[in-house]
């Protein structure tokens, strides 16, 4: 057997709602090593998982995904050793925010760090979204836009990286439905698995020749998005037999719009203070591809000199990418 080189890693680990997620970087550099991750079961029909259900699933895969990252470390002759862990332990940088899925990989983090006597990260599901976009697309040293989208999340913000994850200012949240709830509440009602936005982009894609008969409102409010008056409107439709196509692209078209309109709003009002010219969509909803370039079309044509960055369709959904840059970056400080 051919020996391995040991390679200094930092382990990330998140447990949201839906994915349990594992990644490794290098201590040195931050290179991404090894990532795996499964997405938690979830009956058909059905809108979601309980937190304790969540939970469990998490119990019971950690395990396997960290065998998957021990294999790939493996495959690439590297002997890891552990020098720091990252868990994502809530859904915000807040005090009160709060999911109990997100404790099973705190305390599985936390087991390991101990046994190893080495630092463990704590920080939050929004942050590493954040840095895993930022692993592809790096932001400026300066306050940029970001926006957060996905089933538990609605937020645009003014953000700025520091040693330690993200300073962060919400400017706007979810009005009522987060915007992963929408597309996910559409998909159910269309026959389609959950999460559903995958196959309701996938569903977009067909039939184009059908005439685009449903429109549906994108109110927003400052930054604040709101999602249930289109939602009402697209489930009537749907019970009044819209193809399933047509009213895919009609959710897809008012989520772009929507996102548009909370950015230009964050842009123009805080232009005085900070010349915000970068922005970063990140989470679940910012993977569909029809939505981003929709979302950069309609940015472009409003504020032409403002960048637009996403992270690639695989790790805009959930992971564990971001969690270890940030305990790489906690690290280094």
């Amino acid at each position: 057997m051919a020996s391995r080189r040991e390679v200094s890693c930092v382990l990330g680990i998140d447990t949201s709602n839906y994915t349990t997620s594992l990644c490794a970087v290098d201590a040195s550099d931050g290179n991404m090593l090894a990532e795996a991750r499964t997405i938690l079961h979830v009956v058909h029909g059905e809108k979601g998982l309980r937190q304790s259900e969540a939970t469990f699933q998490h119990v019971q895969n950690i395990p396997r995904v960290m065998a998957s990252i021990q294999d790939q470390l493996a495959r690439d002759g590297i002997q890891p050793r552990w020098v720091h862990i990252a868990a994502s332990v809530r859904p915000r940088p807040w005090s009160n925010s709060y999911m109990p899925a997100f404790q099973a990989g705190a305390s599985f983090g936390l087991a390991i760090a101990q046994m190893l006597s080495i630092p463990m990260t704590r920080t939050s599901h929004q942050e590493g979204h954040l840095a895993a976009a930022e692993y592809f697309e790096p932001m400026p040293s300066a306050p940029f836009v970001a926006v957060h989208i996905s089933g538990g999340t609605c937020d645009v913000m003014v953000a700025r990286r520091t040693p330690f994850g993200y300073r962060i200012s919400r400017v706007g949240e979810g009005a009522d439905l987060h915007v992963g709830q929408f597309v996910d509440r559409v998909g159910v009602a269309l026959g389609l698995p959950f999460p559903a936005g995958p196959h309701l982009e996938a569903l977009s894609k067909v039939d184009l020749e059908l005439p685009e008969q449903l429109e549906l409102p994108a109110p927003v409010r400052g930054a604040r998005m709101s999602f249930s008056g289109p939602l009402t409107k697209a489930l009537t439709a749907i019970e009044q037999g819209v193809p399933g196509p047509v009213v895919a692209r009609a959710v897809q078209s008012c989520i772009a719009r929507a996102i548009a309109k909370s950015v230009e709003y964050v842009v123009r009002t805080y232009r005085d203070r900070d010349p915000l010219d970068h922005v970063l969509i990140a989470g679940g909803v910012a993977s569909n591809q029809v939505i981003q370039q929709d979302v950069v079309a309609r940015l472009h044509r409003r504020l032409r000199a403002v960048r637009i960055a996403f992270a690639p369709p695989q790790f805009a959904r959930d992971n564990a990418l971001g969690v270890a840059r940030i305990g790489y970056w906690r690290a280094h400080a």
